[in-house]
């Protein structure tokens, strides 16, 4: 019996598998499609030509799996036990003695094989792949002049070297430190402004200064009120320039989190993607556990098409459902921790009663 068992869960939990890859490789692909559409507006911009594009969204797919995963759990579970409920086989399971608690088990240990998957790829493969990506495109579109970085980005700027450290909106920008070069290539000027506002389509204007003139071996500390930045960039290209929250891993999220705080900087948006990355395992998990509501649950006389089209609302509702309090609590002031557990929390309560009634 026990080796029965053992059969009937490798069964169950290679056809979850089956089902969770069948399902992420469609909807990567899609997303990938959607995305080399996008990258296709950039060719022509700089050296950026049909390669570069096709190569980001390579760089990117990772990425784009560790995103999709919780859906992909959802969805593949369900059309996994779906196609088994249709055909039949999880009556059999349960006519030959096998409880329906046991079958749930069975799927469920098989989501700790996706919840590790999700954690390695957040933290070792999507993070730099993700970022060389980023890289690679804003050195095909701008040259040499642009280096990108963890923490902001480096451009050249006439005689001068210009350090963003990152975006506050689509106008404003902070930490921002200006390396002036003298005629022999020596640091004549140093400045570093705590803020800089994107006055018209391309003039900086930078505030909070700090000024250091360099004469020989002397150092001149001197006042600064204001320090303008004339022609640098634009606001479409501050974005284009600046690695986004999700693309860090959760150490690198982690370290920039503590260095924002020591320096009494708001980092709610990164923490908000460091939460998000630490849930991610949690939430594909539950996602499982949900699948479960849609074979054993309420909607079990329903048929495939039915309970996919549901999966698919579930998923989208929960991913929309996500970004928006998430964002909210951003505006709001609302800890990230909260906005990122309240969607995990409600989707498992309302899993667990669901399942409390199919048991």
């Amino acid at each position: 019996m026990i080796e029965s068992i053992k059969i009937i869960d490798r069964y169950l939990g290679r056809n979850t598998l089956q089902g969770f890859f069948l399902v992420l490789s469609v909807l990567v692909v899609l997303l990938s499609f959607m995305e080399l559409l996008i990258q296709v507006k950039d060719i022509g911009k700089g050296s950026f030509q049909m390669a570069d594009a096709f190569s980001f969204v390579l760089l990117t797919i990772p990425k784009r799996m560790v995103d999709l995963m919780p859906v992909a759990a959802l969805l593949g579970s369900i059309v996994a036990l779906g196609l088994l409920a249709d055909h039949q086989e999880l009556t059999a399971m349960q006519a030959a003695g096998i409880s329906v608690q046991r079958i749930a088990f069975s799927v469920l240990w098989t989501s700790a094989v996706l919840m590790l998957t999700a954690i390695l790829m957040a933290e070792f493969v999507a993070p730099p792949l993700d970022q060389m990506a980023r890289i690679q495109r804003s050195r095909a579109i701008y040259g040499k002049s642009v280096t990108m970085s963890k923490e902001g980005f480096w451009v050249r700027h006439g005689s001068a070297f210009v350090h963003v450290g990152r975006a506050l909106s689509a106008d404003k920008a902070a930490d921002i430190e200006v390396y002036e070069l003298d005629e022999s290539g020596r640091l004549g000027q140093f400045i570093a402004a705590a803020e800089a506002v994107i006055d018209g389509r391309h003039d900086w204007l930078l505030k909070g200064i700090q000024a250091k003139t360099f004469s020989g071996d002397s150092v001149e500390v001197r006042p600064m009120d204001e320090y303008r930045l004339n022609a640098f960039l634009t606001p479409s290209q501050v974005a284009l320039l600046q690695l986004p929250p999700d693309s860090l891993s959760l150490s690198d999220l982690s370290s920039y989190i503590r260095s924002l705080d020591e320096r009494a900087q708001n980092s709610k948006a990164y923490a908000l993607a460091f939460w998000q990355k630490v849930f991610l395992p949690v939430t594909t998990g539950i996602m499982v556990l949900l699948s479960l509501t849609f074979i054993f649950g309420s909607t079990r006389t329903r048929n495939a098409s039915q309970r996919v089209f549901l999966g698919v609302l579930t998923g989208v509702v929960f991913h929309l459902a996500n970004q928006i309090l998430g964002h909210l609590g951003l505006i709001l002031n609302i800890p990230p921790v909260l906005t990122t557990l309240l969607p995990v929390g409600f989707i498992l309560i309302i899993a667990l009663r669901l399942l409390g009634r199919a048991f």
